[in-house]
């Protein structure tokens, strides 16, 4: 165990020292102040476009300014941000010994190379988990600040859960870039697949196979994909991983069709039925 914990701290030493870290936060940090600031938009679009904030032609079809539009519009960037700032990360962890030219110092060490492959895998897990979380929790602070309507606990508990599941999906998907990374010996060839699959995700998700196609499915859990994609949580598939990555949504919702995420509800039984999804 020490042996283990050794390897970690050595690992989290040279991501604190390299300065990554602050970077990375600093990245995420973008998405909660970008999603607020179009709530701003949203709230008063007549009055952005006086202050150039937004064209004069600018057709500004992405919901109202509430919470529910907030936390879509977070979940969605969360996603595509994740998928590719996480997969850089991994690059960085397992990559960045063979740019540095260290790795023959590394394989020289008195540690085996399976205790330094899992302390990398645990340091960048951590690291996915935190920035998760600060992605949420400065959401929350920035939609305060912008003094949106339509909060409620049950929106606030439903929509952590499903950003830290995203997390914790995308975090899974992050030992093949680490594998790849190896291959390539480099950063180059892990970014590029990270590319390739966020395509061929979107590419599974139009075909209707986004539930089968493992980079699919953090987009399919937070319901950015649209009616055509399908919804993982409404799904009558997966039961035990609806409960477990949905929670309470996904067994009351599932028949309705509608996720309280969605900035305008819209069911197939008609207007009258999403007008009442809204009451």
């Amino acid at each position: 165990m020490n042996v283990y914990l050794s390897a970690l701290w050595a690992e989290a030493l040279k991501a604190y020292k390299s300065g990554i870290i602050w970077i990375s936060f600093a990245a995420v940090a973008l998405l909660p102040l970008m999603d607020g600031f179009f709530m701003i938009i949203l709230k008063n679009p007549e009055q952005a476009r006086q202050m150039g904030l937004i064209g004069a032609k600018a057709q500004l079809a992405a919901g109202t300014a509430d919470w529910p539009t907030f936390y879509y519009v977070l979940l969605m960037g969360g996603v595509m941000m994740g998928m590719i700032l996480f997969a850089f990360l991994a690059a960085w962890v397992f990559g960045r010994e063979f740019s540095d030219h260290t790795v023959k110092e590394w394989l020289a060490l008195p540690t085996s190379r399976s205790t330094i492959v899992v302390s990398k895998l645990v340091l960048l897990t951590v690291w996915i988990q935190v920035l998760t979380l600060w992605i949420f929790g400065l959401g929350i602070v920035v939609g305060g600040a912008v003094n949106i309507p339509g909060g409620s606990p049950v929106l606030d508990t439903l929509s952590f859960w499903r950003m830290m599941s995203i997390g914790i999906l995308l975090a899974l998907l992050m030992p093949w870039v680490a594998f790849i990374a190896g291959v390539g010996r480099g950063y180059l060839l892990p970014v590029a697949w990270a590319i390739v699959t966020m395509a061929a995700a979107q590419v599974s998700v139009v075909l209707g196979w986004g539930e089968w196609f493992p980079w699919a499915v953090p987009a399919l859990v937070a319901e950015i994909a649209g009616p055509k994609g399908g919804s993982f949580c409404a799904s009558p598939r997966w039961s035990g991983s609806r409960r477990l990555f949905c929670g309470g949504e996904a067994r009351t919702n599932r028949n309705k069709k509608i996720s309280p995420l969605s900035p305008v509800p819209v069911s197939p039984g008609g207007a009258g039925d999403a007008k009442n999804a809204k009451e």
